[in-house]
Protein backbone atom coordinates (compact mmCIF):
# COMPACT_ATOMS: atom_id res chain seq x y z
CA UNK A 1 0.00 0.00 0.00
CA UNK A 2 1.38 3.31 -0.89
CA UNK A 3 1.38 6.41 1.64
CA UNK A 4 1.09 9.80 0.63
CA UNK A 5 2.91 12.68 2.44
CA UNK A 6 2.45 16.72 1.05
CA UNK A 7 4.62 19.45 1.66
CA UNK A 8 5.46 22.57 0.59
CA UNK A 9 1.99 24.66 1.54
CA UNK A 10 1.85 28.25 2.68
CA UNK A 11 1.32 31.61 2.82
CA UNK A 12 2.14 33.55 -0.24
CA UNK A 13 0.77 36.62 -2.03
CA UNK A 14 -1.53 36.92 -4.91
CA UNK A 15 0.65 36.18 -8.08
CA UNK A 16 3.21 34.62 -6.44
CA UNK A 17 4.29 30.56 -7.27
CA UNK A 18 4.38 27.90 -4.90
CA UNK A 19 5.84 23.71 -5.36
CA UNK A 20 4.18 21.21 -3.90
CA UNK A 21 5.50 18.23 -3.08
CA UNK A 22 4.02 14.80 -2.44
CA UNK A 23 6.46 11.93 -1.19
CA UNK A 24 5.13 8.22 -1.85
CA UNK A 25 6.23 5.23 -0.45
CA UNK A 26 5.52 1.79 -1.40
CA UNK A 27 6.41 0.44 -4.57
CA UNK A 28 3.08 1.29 -6.60
CA UNK A 29 4.82 4.95 -6.87
CA UNK A 30 6.25 4.26 -10.15
CA UNK A 31 3.11 2.39 -11.38
CA UNK A 32 0.28 4.31 -10.41
CA UNK A 33 -1.39 7.95 -11.22
CA UNK A 34 -0.52 10.40 -8.62
CA UNK A 35 -3.28 13.34 -8.98
CA UNK A 36 -3.71 16.78 -6.84
CA UNK A 37 -7.45 17.72 -5.45
CA UNK A 38 -8.66 20.64 -3.14
CA UNK A 39 -11.82 20.98 -1.54
CA UNK A 40 -14.76 22.66 -3.59
CA UNK A 41 -17.94 24.33 -2.33
CA UNK A 42 -20.60 21.94 -2.61
CA UNK A 43 -18.94 19.72 -4.24
CA UNK A 44 -16.54 15.87 -2.32
CA UNK A 45 -13.46 17.52 -4.23
CA UNK A 46 -12.37 19.54 -6.58
CA UNK A 47 -9.62 17.93 -9.75
CA UNK A 48 -6.71 20.51 -9.82
CA UNK A 49 -4.46 17.93 -12.06
CA UNK A 50 -2.65 14.31 -12.40
CA UNK A 51 -0.21 12.91 -14.49
CA UNK A 52 -0.74 9.25 -15.71
CA UNK A 53 1.94 6.61 -14.51
CA UNK A 54 4.49 7.06 -16.98
CA UNK A 55 4.29 10.92 -17.38
CA UNK A 56 3.24 10.55 -20.91
CA UNK A 57 -0.81 11.89 -19.85
CA UNK A 58 -1.42 15.17 -17.69
CA UNK A 59 -4.61 16.37 -17.16
CA UNK A 60 -5.90 19.74 -15.10
CA UNK A 61 -8.85 21.33 -13.86
CA UNK A 62 -10.31 24.33 -15.91
CA UNK A 63 -9.40 26.81 -12.96
CA UNK A 64 -6.26 25.89 -13.11
CA UNK A 65 -5.24 25.00 -16.32
CA UNK A 66 -2.67 27.40 -17.93
CA UNK A 67 -1.25 28.38 -14.18
CA UNK A 68 -0.26 24.74 -12.24
CA UNK A 69 2.01 22.04 -13.88
CA UNK A 70 2.19 18.45 -12.28
CA UNK A 71 5.42 16.58 -13.05
CA UNK A 72 6.99 13.33 -10.78
CA UNK A 73 10.23 12.33 -9.90
CA UNK A 74 10.87 8.47 -10.12
CA UNK A 75 13.91 8.26 -8.21
CA UNK A 76 12.96 10.46 -5.29
CA UNK A 77 9.21 8.57 -5.58
CA UNK A 78 7.79 12.35 -5.50
CA UNK A 79 4.91 14.17 -7.67
CA UNK A 80 5.17 18.36 -7.75
CA UNK A 81 2.35 20.79 -8.41
CA UNK A 82 4.01 23.69 -9.45
CA UNK A 83 1.49 26.73 -9.14
CA UNK A 84 1.96 29.90 -10.95
CA UNK A 85 0.52 33.21 -11.11
CA UNK A 86 -1.58 32.14 -7.63
CA UNK A 87 -5.43 33.60 -6.84
CA UNK A 88 -7.01 34.26 -3.48
CA UNK A 89 -9.67 32.16 -4.95
CA UNK A 90 -6.23 29.14 -5.22
CA UNK A 91 -6.41 29.15 -1.06
CA UNK A 92 -7.37 25.57 0.28
CA UNK A 93 -5.95 22.26 1.82
CA UNK A 94 -4.40 20.11 -1.06
CA UNK A 95 -4.21 16.81 -1.42
CA UNK A 96 -2.21 14.43 -2.99
CA UNK A 97 -3.72 11.04 -4.46
CA UNK A 98 -2.61 7.94 -6.32
CA UNK A 99 -4.48 5.81 -8.37
CA UNK A 100 -5.84 2.49 -7.57
CA UNK A 101 -4.89 1.02 -10.90
CA UNK A 102 -1.95 0.31 -12.13
CA UNK A 103 -0.30 1.09 -15.59
CA UNK A 104 -3.53 2.97 -16.69
CA UNK A 105 -3.30 4.50 -19.79
CA UNK A 106 -4.24 8.11 -19.66
CA UNK A 107 -6.06 9.32 -16.52
CA UNK A 108 -9.18 8.43 -15.22
CA UNK A 109 -10.19 11.34 -12.57
CA UNK A 110 -12.39 9.35 -10.38
CA UNK A 111 -10.24 6.71 -9.63
CA UNK A 112 -7.82 8.02 -7.04
CA UNK A 113 -8.50 6.54 -3.87
CA UNK A 114 -5.31 6.68 -2.02
CA UNK A 115 -4.88 10.01 0.03
CA UNK A 116 -2.34 11.92 1.36
CA UNK A 117 -3.41 14.36 4.53
CA UNK A 118 -2.93 17.35 3.03
CA UNK A 119 -1.43 20.95 3.02
CA UNK A 120 -2.57 23.92 3.58
CA UNK A 121 -2.18 26.83 1.04
CA UNK A 122 -3.53 30.24 1.42
CA UNK A 123 -2.94 33.32 -1.18
CA UNK A 124 -3.42 36.62 0.37
CA UNK A 125 -4.62 39.59 -1.79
Amino acid sequence: QVQLVESGGGLVQAGGSLRLSCAASGRTFSTNGMGWFRPAPGKEREFVGAISWNGAYTDYGDSVKGRFTISRDYAKSTVYLQMNSLKPEDTDVYYCAADSARLRIGIARDAFTIWGQGTQVTVSS
